[in-house]
Formats: C-alpha cells, structure tokens, sequence
C-alpha cells in the first residue's frame, strides 16, 4: 500500500509517518515507481506508535516496541526491553505525580495563608459535585 492508504488506515498523516520513517521506526519499501510502499505490518507498527505516544511516550521510547513486533512477537510488549522502557515510564510518572502533589499542597497553603477557611470550602464543594 501506498503511503496515503497507510495515513488513512491508521488515522496518521502522511507527514507523521514520513517523520516514524526519518527516526527509523518505519521502513518504507520503493516501488519501481519511486513511490513508498508499505505492508499489512506496518500497519501494525504504526497502530503500535500513536498508541504509545498517546499515553507520553517518546519516539524513542517507541523503538523497543517496533524491534519486538519486528522480531515476530505478537505485542510490542513481549520483550524484555518494552518491559524496561514501561518501568521507566512508570517510574516518571510517579515523580511527576509526587512533583505535582508538592506543588498542590504548596498552593493550598498559599490559598489558606491568603483566605483562612477558603480552601476548605472549597474542597467540601468539590466532594459534593
């Protein structure tokens, strides 16, 4: 299939998928025409990469989940390192969480400095909606 086929049957724009294929993570093949051509499998590839640069993932971090469905497994994450890069993820997750709940609580502090008996309110109305 011709790359346009491919945009429309993954919901990704041609651009997108010339850019997967710039950083390595698509491999289109040249018809005698000069024109790109992809398989059923790329399909599966990209379909791979939007799902995971959806959740936060970079597309390097996108590059173990495309070897392993290279190699022939039946998820992306069959491997052992999509399984280190998902740790990883994780593991930044809950830095950004305990970041963001540090900066919260030092925002409800200011809100209780600036307006005693506001803050808790508020979160009394926020509980009832």
């Amino acid at each position: 299939m011709r790359i346009g086929e491919l945009a429309e049957r993954t919901g990704v724009s041609a651009r997108s998928l010339r850019y997967y294929e710039q950083h390595g993570l698509l491999s289109a093949r040249r018809g005698p025409n000069g024109y790109r051509e992809y398989s059923l499998e790329d399909v599966k590839l990209v379909s791979e990469i939007r799902s995971l640069l959806t959740v936060g993932f970079t597309l390097e971090d996108a590059r173990p989940f495309v070897d392993c469905l290279r190699a022939g497994h039946a998820t992306g994450a069959a491997c052992a390192e999509s399984v280190a890069v998902y740790r990883r993820k994780l593991a930044e997750i809950d830095e950004e969480i305990r970041v963001l709940l540090g900066r919260r609580a030092e925002v409800a502090g200011q809100l209780t400095a600036a307006c005693p008996g506001c803050f808790v309110k508020e979160n009394r109305d926020q509980a009832d909606d």
